[in-house]
């Protein structure tokens, strides 16, 4: 069986198209989970216990179940439930962002944990209030020790938002799906849908280590 190169050349901008939906959808999905998963995080670890037992059942239902059953409890059953139909992108965007933000809550739970029980102290000691020294001390520290756990969970969550293509949104995955369809071409196509993904995730991963050295050189000054 030979590679037709001239069938993946052709196809390449319809995958690209593809990938530029995968960016987007993965994008959307982590900056809505670290907004979520921030504020969970902090209910994890939180005085109240109601607080903490929801946020501990949030994240175990949440970690606990694959993404797949989510996405499929959220575009066919909610509507079951709401009797409205669910967009594919409301339904892609909903289902990743309450993913991600179960995980991120994790990420931001170990990060302010990691930060010296004195910094909260100090702040008390100041007269600031267990919210505001949350606010103004322990979270932007933690934040920059969990800058490489949070790329980890993009690369993830770039290369589970295939999934979403089970719902007819047509992402990278979805497109390529599509050109085999109508080229019978899968060598050809798939190969080229791997190679995207590899190319974005290590983009991706060369970002997130700049990051994490222009985080330390600022810890540094």
């Amino acid at each position: 069986m030979s590679f037709n190169v001239d069938l993946a050349v052709s196809a390449i901008p319809l995958l690209l198209m593809g990938a530029l939906v995968t960016v987007k959808i993965t994008a959307l999905s982590v900056g809505l989970g670290i907004v979520i998963g921030l504020f969970v995080g902090i209910a994890r670890i939180a005085h109240s216990r109601v607080l903490r037992l929801l946020a501990a059942i949030y994240v175990d239902f949440l970690r606990g179940t694959p993404l797949l059953v989510q996405i499929f409890l959220i575009y066919f059953a909610l509507p079951i439930v709401t009797g409205r139909h669910m967009d594919p992108f409301v339904a892609a965007i909903a289902s990743c962002s309450i993913n991600s933000g179960a995980y991120v809550a994790e990420i931001f739970r170990a990060g302010i944990q990691s930060i010296d029980a004195g910094q909260m102290e100090a702040g008390r000691s100041l007269g600031m209030t267990w919210g505001q020294t949350m606010r103004y001390i322990i979270v932007p520290q933690a934040f920059k020790r969990v800058i490489p756990p949070l790329g980890n969970e993009f690369i993830a969550l770039l290369k589970d938002s295939s999934l979403v293509s089970v719902i007819g949104f047509e992402e990278l995955t979805r497109r390529g799906q599509l050109v085999i369809a109508r080229t019978y071409g899968s060598l050809e196509i798939w190969t080229c849908v791997a190679i995207i993904y590899l190319l974005m995730t290590v983009t991706i991963s060369r970002f997130v280590a700049y990051l994490e050295r222009r985080c330390q050189i600022d810890d540094h000054h």
